[in-house]
């Protein structure tokens, strides 16, 4: 990459990637180039967000983050706040170069410079660490940093931090063990990180959405522009490029008022077993999904309820426009299939029809388990993927246990490393996944992945997930037949991206549930 060219997309590049950028634009540009444009980028973002705060608190470690605090600090103080500088007591012996030079600047500045924090402060800059930070590294025993990243975490007042929150592993959102049990459950006051050369996965994912805050990205190009994450201009995304994606908004293609109900293909939804198999009716699972589908766009619906007589009447809740069908007419419709939503032990026995005849399959729930307990349910997983081009990309949709079972690890493994996990299920079973959760995780067979950055707590309640699948299936619906998974890219990030905008701009004064969300999707293009 051309060291004075532009991201073009929200690219995610991993800690290595990004220290590569900074060394092909160190070697480009004059000595100390860098750390003054962090430092002035921050500093403008400051005084942006906080422009009534007066006293202001810059905590500096080490390193060079500590060196971009000390050189925002210096803008500050000429714009007339009241800055705080607290640098650990050894560090001024042991500072990287640049790092050393914006000490010494900030000194001919006259900052005070102390190892404490002051009792008060409008705002915080926190400066401590950035992505040299190691899952392995140890507590810290010596100087005051603990006290500090403590403060930080429990204040109510703005915290802005510079390229991550320190503590937070910045390619998977999560904190150092020793830090973890230290981190209250969710921040008191507004946070905000300014990611500097890139964005970095972590601040999107896991423990990320909540610490990291609103995001802003200055990738210290020569105008020194600092873009909101979700305002980065979107030129051409290389896909195929071995960065990450941040998804911000939908692409969807336009669509011409020449349409009829073909052209957005079908979805048939299978799942929801009876309570006559074995008194636990899952049937609204089934519905939600087929819902979703409907409203997201899907030309005609289709459902099966597993368990279900055909002679008895038509169940409550289902909408007309969704037509309930036999389970021996659905293999053979075109467009997708969505299976497993509430599908209990009865939806085993219907996945290898679904993995040979189905064009587009979205396996969710009850399938992934059933997926995850049979060797011959994966093998022939894989049998549909070495023969996508006779029919369909399959696309699954877990939740972290449910991709635990699926890789035969824990939860806890996955959670630590939730785009490894993605990565590694996707390539497994050569199919897309998305790994749901805080900063849900979209990866495909070749290594690419991309992280929602729309949805909010609001969706942690029991349906949404079939809302989704719902969602996805719509999406995927008129993709024609044969299409592989990297046809199907793009309509799963704009399926997901979706369902999670629907909650975003859910009215605050309405009580959100799994069927109101279904019946707010939109029709793609």
């Amino acid at each position: 990459m051309p060291a004075t060219a532009a991201l073009p997309y929200p690219a995610l590049l991993s800690s290595d990637q990004v220290r590569a950028r900074e060394q092909t634009l160190a070697n480009a540009l004059p000595h100390y180039s860098l750390m003054a444009r962090a430092g002035e980028a921050t500093a403008r973002l400051a005084l942006a967000i906080a422009p009534h705060a007066r006293h202001i608190w810059v905590a500096c470690g080490a390193g060079n983050n500590g060196g971009d605090g000390l050189e925002a600090a210096i803008h500050l103080q000429a714009a007339g706040k009241t800055v705080h500088i607290s640098l650990q007591p050894t560090a001024s012996k042991a500072l990287p170069t640049d790092a050393a030079h914006a000490l010494q600047r900030a000194q001919a500045a006259g900052l005070a410079i102390s190892g404490q924090p002051p009792a008060h402060f409008d705002l915080a800059i926190d400066a401590i660490w950035g992505i040299g930070l190691r899952a392995d590294r140890s507590n810290p025993t010596e100087g005051p940093v603990l006290g500090w990243l403590q403060r930080l975490l429990d204040t109510d007042r703005d915290v802005l931090c510079i390229d991550t929150p320190s503590g937070l592993l910045a390619d998977t959102g999560a904190w150092l063990p020793w830090l973890a049990p230290l981190v209250p459950q969710a921040p008191r006051g507004r946070r905000l990180t300014l990611s500097m050369l890139a964005l970095k996965p972590g601040l999107f994912t896991l423990q990320g959405r909540d610490w990291a805050g609103e995001v802003w990205l200055a990738p210290l190009l020569a105008q020194n522009p600092v873009w909101r994450c979700d305002q980065i201009p979107v030129a051409d995304i290389d896909t195929a490029s071995n960065t990450g994606q941040l998804v911000t908004q939908a692409q969807n293609p336009s669509t011409s008022h020449n349409s009829h109900k073909g052209l957005f293909g079908d979805v048939a939804v299978i799942g929801g077993q009876s309570a006559s198999h074995d008194g636990q009716g899952m049937e609204g699972a089934a519905m939600l999904a087929a819902s979703a589908a409907l409203h997201a766009g899907a030309g005609r619906v289709m459902l099966h309820l597993l368990g279900s007589n055909p002679a008895s009447p038509r169940p409550a809740g289902i909408a007309a426009d969704i037509m309930l069908r036999s389970l021996e007419v659905i293999p053979g419709l075109r467009g997708s299939l969505v299976c497993g939503c509430g599908g209990g032990g009865l939806v085993a026995g219907v996945i290898p029809q679904a993995l040979q005849h189905a064009g587009s399959l979205v396996l969710d729930a009850d399938a992934l388990n059933a997926m995850a307990a049979q060797p011959a349910l994966q093998q022939a997983l894989l049998q549909r993927a070495a023969q996508a081009h006779a029919t369909g990309p399959t696309v699954l949709t877990p939740h972290p246990l449910e991709l635990a079972r699926l890789l035969d690890s824990s939860t806890e493994q996955v959670q630590r490393d939730r785009i490894g996990a993605a990565r590694q299920a996707a390539q497994q079973w050569q199919c897309l996944v998305v790994l749901k959760g805080s900063g849900s995780v979209v990866a495909a067979p070749d290594g690419r992945y991309a992280i929602n950055h729309s949805g909010n707590a609001r969706l942690s309640i029991g349906g949404t997930g079939d809302v989704l699948a719902g969602c996805i299936g719509a999406h995927l619906a008129a993709l024609p037949p044969g299409s592989g998974w990297a046809q199907a890219w793009q309509p799963l990030l704009n399926a997901v991206w979706l369902h999670g905008h629907a909650a975003d701009t859910w009215p605050p004064q309405r009580m959100l549930t799994a069927s109101r969300l279904a019946r707010s999707l939109q029709r793609p293009g």
